[in-house]
């Protein structure tokens, strides 16, 4: 005859679940897992470490791509300083490093500060743009035939570089006070209607700021607003415009919208061999200097057309100074390393604390990425010469000065994300 399994007792069944004592027999179903949940409970709770996300890659990046720069500014600037400066080889490099260090200190500075700081001022700053701008054509210092520097005692400086870190301060601030009302038509009209005016007032003394004046606040405007096609439609107008260059062009500058400089570099682009000593040598010798570097380049400071062949070999040329002494390898090394700060860019934007941040950010990476496409473009002669700096290497005490506040600004929403351990 089969035993009867012996219950457990209504008292086994209370010290089971106060946790005191385990009765004999089979548990009342449910029991064990309250005991693991009591015993969860019971045990103390750890507590989760936050740490700052200092972005040091960017940082990296940063420090790589000046350095590399006052490189390259004394391989591409070495003998025009000698025979300009006395003998002084390194006249442009030092210029360069001493603006370079005081920007780095300065970027530190800015990326241990509350971003949000900015934004209070972001309309002031905007308004001071206008009235720089303004006193640039009217009292601005007058070099090659283009007034484009303000000068204050022995110092000069570019105001279009402020209009630049102004303007993405501003979008920033405006975009996020707006929030989801950006979508509406009249919202996104009037952020052009603001940014359009100072645009063409920068584009008359320089054409390339203002492209990427009206570019910044085209990529700040793609990445906020949900509706896309009509950006889209722009960019293919902007493509439209591109491949009727020559006949566009020829209009404006008969009409006064384009003055014969900027004509003469459409003409240039489009047949630089008609006038190869002329209209088209700046752009022929930048290219000898692509085509002879090969795979490996002819080795650092070894180029031939830096020496007195290439004008301007420090400055909007030094890429083909790159792809002359380093080769295919190093030009792509440099745009690899580029493409690399552009993804840290989309990284922190990604992960900002706020909107406001995030804008930040994407301004600083279309500003970035549309300078890098139109210097190596204008380089290799894909569109007319523009006059445009590769930035952190090119010469250009004023650029590299804005370009490491801008960073500072970068580094500064990086600084406010908090990763848990």
């Amino acid at each position: 005859m089969a035993k009867k399994k012996k219950r457990p007792s209504a008292v086994g069944y209370q010290e089971q679940v106060q946790g005191q004592g385990r009765p004999q027999g089979r548990p009342a179903s449910g029991t064990a897992q309250r005991m693991q949940q009591e015993q969860a409970y019971e045990q103390p709770r750890k507590k989760k470490k936050v740490r700052h996300f200092y972005d040091y890659s960017l940082l990296f990046c940063i420090i790589f791509l000046t350095a590399f720069g006052l490189v390259m500014i004394y391989s591409a600037s070495a003998y025009t300083a000698q025979l300009e400066y006395k003998g002084n080889a390194a006249y442009f490099m030092m210029r360069q490093a001493k603006i370079a260090a005081g920007g780095f200190v300065l970027m530190i500075i800015i990326s241990k500060m509350d971003y949000h700081f900015f934004g209070k001022f972001a309309l002031p700053a905007y308004g001071m743009s206008y009235i720089l701008m303004i006193a640039v054509s009217l009292v601005g210092k007058e070099v090659n035939g283009k007034r484009r520097w303000l000068g204050v005692g022995p110092l000069s400086f570019q105001p279009t570089e402020f209009v630049k870190i102004a303007l993405i301060v501003m979008l920033a601030a405006l975009i996020t006070e707006l929030g989801s009302n950006i979508n509406k038509w009249k919202n996104m009209g009037f952020i052009m209607l603001l940014t359009i005016p100072i645009a063409g007032i920068v584009a008359g003394n320089n054409l390339s700021s203002g492209i990427i004046i009206f570019g910044i606040a085209f990529v700040m405007l793609f990445v906020a607003c949900k509706v896309k096609w009509p950006f889209f439609t722009a960019g293919a107008l902007g493509l439209g415009v591109l491949a009727g260059a020559g006949p566009i062009g020829l209009a404006l500058n008969k009409i006064g919208l384009l003055q014969d400089y900027q004509f003469r570099r459409i003409e240039a682009w489009l047949n630089p061999e008609s006038d190869p000593t002329d209209k088209g040598f700046q752009v022929l010798q930048g290219l000898y200097a692509i085509g002879t570097g090969g795979l490996t380049g002819q080795g650092l400071g070894e180029s031939i057309q830096k020496l007195g062949f290439l004008p301007e070999a420090q400055n909007d040329m030094i890429f083909s100074i790159i792809c002359e002494e380093l080769g295919l390898f190093g030009a792509i090394s440099v745009i690899l390393i580029f493409l690399f700060m552009i993804y840290r860019f989309m990284l922190i934007a990604g992960n900002a604390p706020d909107l406001f941040g995030a804008l930040l950010v994407v301004g600083v990476m279309g500003h970035i990425a549309i300078q890098v496409i139109l210097n190596i473009a204008v380089v290799t002669n894909t569109i007319p010469n523009t006059g445009i700096t590769l930035p952190f290497i090119s010469y250009g005490g004023t650029s590299v000065l804005f370009l490491m506040m801008e960073m500072g600004m970068v580094l500064s929403v990086s600084n406010q994300i908090r990763l848990e351990k």
